[in-house]
């Protein structure tokens, strides 16, 4: 089966390395999309399960474990090229949303990867900020 490709925010993809209230959802979007990002996406995966680690929500096992299933996912992924265009369009969102710079770098791969036509692409977060940006700038956002 040819699952459909989508853009993927890295909170969309830590509930996937570690049990979280969103990984049953996570893992049926996953199981239907291919999954799309950039290289930021893995540092960004690896301080999600670090914070979590450090918080006392999973253990030093589970942050190994969960680190483990992060290099298969981003083994697996379609990795989106990052043109030096990308931080003018980063600056660009942060202007018009109220996002985090890396929020507004993955916002602005995912428009990269779809030729700045967002229509019918998805893309997948936790993030509510960036689920209403993505979806205000025209992605079907599935919202985990």
């Amino acid at each position: 089966m040819n699952r459909p490709l989508a853009y993927w925010d890295s909170s969309a993809l830590v509930p996937l390395c570690v049990p979280q209230r969103q990984t049953i959802r996570a893992t049926a979007i996953y199981e239907n999309c291919q999954v799309v990002a950039w290289w930021g996406t893995e540092v960004e995966m690896v301080s999600g399960l670090a914070r979590l680690q450090r918080m006392g929500e999973i253990s030093p096992s589970q942050f190994l474990d969960g680190r483990r299933l992060a290099k298969d996912i981003v083994g697996a992924w379609t990795s989106a090229d990052c043109p030096t265009s990308i931080a003018d369009e980063a600056c660009r969102l942060l202007e018009r949303f109220q996002l985090r710079a890396a929020d507004a770098l993955q916002l602005a791969v995912a428009l990269e990867v779809c030729e700045h036509r967002p229509r019918g692409h998805v893309f997948v977060t936790a993030d509510r900020k960036l689920a209403d940006a993505a979806e205000k700038s025209g992605f079907s956002v599935k919202f985990l």
